[in-house]
């Protein structure tokens, strides 16, 4: 079963006691019970018998120290295959558990990415102790815009600094342990990370931007004290542990819009299936099996998209980084996934989705949050489109990537160097991957790609329209949506072939049913362009193609995957 199922947890991909890790979170959430779950939700409860939880089995700890810090324990480690469990773990029960993991996870990142290593080992010690962390990054004038960053730190002459400014929107700043703060330095315009103590003298905790369960906080600093154990890292290395940070983090959230998925999946077609109108159960409608199976097959490739691309991360390298493609795909294709998955789902819920004893009602709420966290979708489709040229055209040879699972440190995150030369990165001829499968909607799949290959050589060949249109970030928001889309089958193809007892070929099909339909639907956003040439919509037109029909198939996946999960799960009261 790919779709994650508390009541029948048993990852064959982890060691035991991962395993169990993940089972003794499942059991924290089925004792706490949806009601106070979401009673702490309503009431904006902070979260602290979850942390209470979490520092008692040191499960921050095990997962979030890098083993050259764990001090010989095994089970201590930066996995990314486990981690990738949790984050879908906590989320399908509520995303506020979620993120105060995410954002500890961004706040070690400068940490361990550093070269301060007393304060690495300190951060190991606190993390032992329960502490979570917070990410000092966004200002509130300017966003993420790094450049424009007005916290600054300014020599006293004696060998440390005092920083001054604020910072907003930083999640866990209210009790975080250390916050990895960004700076300019005031002597020399370098870029400074330091650790912030949230108890230190002059760090004030201004307010709670959010009106929701987590503490997303703005907090000032007033002549804070700075010193060389507070330093993280200076200059270019500063910049790049920015970037290289979120590169980590914003992996995490297309894993929290899949376990917010399947928690809705589950409730809504538990109630469609109970629900009787007109005399007959609400599945039996044609409509509601077509969104059902939508929805089921749009969360499925959520889920084996995002595994696939861990393994691109798990084995990147300073000579292998096609993560850097793969990774920005999980935050924005599989969170904008995410929220079509819920409106089929609340189509079939309906009026349901809106009581409040249903997890429905945050999913719709929380699912929304996803593709606008870590740098928007559009911040991330404007990366994306730089890898166009040689995704398409360009490709180097590789070895091929196996399915990565084991229980072992992911050093190369913390050492991914500098975050320049997007242009050149090379990646596998992602046609070796289609060229396995041949059926009847893959087939109409590759056609689409060959005419969107001949929309792109036609595109450079006229200079005006192409001068044209790369200002126009619209157009090229829709063109990158077409090459996410070409990657998006690949991978999904490429984990089929790893485990092929997870994908059938029917299920296989009717993934590329919509698929097929995607393809068009960006093709005929492309043609509506203002900037688009009468040749570009020539070929667009050719690129709008319609999935061929099978109703037998479509049955057989109502009958064999999505029907029998009508009463799969369902969470403790």
């Amino acid at each position: 079963m790919i779709l994650l199922n508390p009541k029948s947890y048993a990852p064959k991909h982890l060691d035991a006691e991962s395993a169990e890790l993940m089972r003794k979170t499942i059991a924290f959430f089925e004792a706490k019970g949806k009601v106070r779950l979401k009673k702490d939700d309503r009431e904006r409860v902070w979260y602290a018998d979850f942390l209470e939880f979490v520092a008692k089995e040191r499960i921050f700890s095990k997962l979030l120290t890098p083993s050259q810090y764990a001090e010989g324990d095994p089970a201590t480690r930066w996995d990314t295959a486990r981690n990738c469990d949790f984050s879908e773990i906590t989320a399908f029960y509520a995303l506020h558990y979620w993120y105060t993991w995410q954002v500890s996870i961004l706040g070690l990142g400068p940490i361990w990415m550093g070269t301060n290593e007393a304060a690495k080992t300190k951060t190991a010690a606190l993390l032992k102790e329960g502490g979570i962390f917070a990410f000092g990054l966004s200002e509130r004038a300017h966003g993420a815009d790094l450049y424009s960053t007005e916290l600054t730190l300014a020599p006293k002459g004696d060998g440390t600094w005092v920083a001054n400014g604020s910072k907003y929107y930083i999640g866990n700043a209210n009790e975080a342990a250390l916050v990895s703060t960004f700076a300019k330095k005031t002597d020399t315009g370098e870029f400074v990370f330091f650790a912030a103590n949230p108890k230190q003298p002059g760090y004030e905790l201004v307010q709670n931007v959010v009106n929701v369960q987590s503490y997303v906080a703005e907090y000032r600093l007033h002549d804070c004290r700075v010193t060389d154990e507070d330093i993280l890292s200076t200059g270019q290395d500063a910049w790049d542990s920015a970037l290289n940070t979120v590169n980590v983090g914003k992996f995490n959230l297309g894993w929290a819009s899949i376990g917010i998925c399947t928690h809705a999946f589950y409730e809504a077609l538990k109630h469609a299936e109970n629900r009787v109108l007109y005399g007959k159960h609400v599945t039996e409608f044609p409509h509601v099996r077509q969104l059902l199976v939508d929805a089921y097959c749009r969360l499925v490739t959520m889920k084996c998209f995002a595994r696939r691309a861990s393994d691109y991360m798990r084995t990147a390298s300073a000579e292998d980084r096609r993560y850097l493609l793969f990774n920005p795909m999980v935050k924005m294709k599989v969170t904008t996934q995410g929220e079509q998955v819920i409106d089929l789902l609340w189509d079939v819920i309906a009026a349901k989705g809106f009581e409040k004893d249903t997890y429905f009602e945050i999913a719709t709420r929380d699912i929304r949050a996803l593709p606008k966290l870590e740098g928007t979708v559009h911040v991330n489709m404007a990366l994306i489109v730089k890898f166009m040229k040689n995704y398409f055209f360009n490709p180097g040879t590789f070895p091929e990537i196996p399915s990565v699972h084991e229980a072992r440190n992911d050093d190369f995150l913390f050492h991914q160097g500098e975050t320049k030369g997007l242009g050149k990165i090379q990646f596998h001829d992602f046609q070796l991957a289609y060229a396995k499968v041949s059926t009847p909607n893959v087939t109409v799949f590759k056609k689409q790609i060959d005419v969107f290959k001949q929309f792109l050589i036609a595109s450079v060949s006229d200079p005006s329209a192409t001068a044209l249109q790369q200002k126009d970030i619209d157009f090229l928001l829709s063109l990158g949506e077409v090459l996410t889309l070409v990657a998006y089958g690949q991978l999904l193809i490429e984990y089929r072939e790893l485990h092929r007892d997870e994908l059938s070929d029917d299920l296989l099909e009717q993934i590329f049913d919509f698929m097929v339909r995607d393809f068009s639907k960006f093709a005929l956003q492309l043609f509506s362009k203002p900037t688009s040439t009468p040749r570009q919509m020539e070929l667009c037109q050719r690129m709008m193609m319609k999935p061929p029909a099978d109703p037998g198939r479509f049955q057989r996946i109502w009958d064999e995957h999505v029907h029998p999960l009508c009463d799969a799960y369902e969470m403790s009261p």
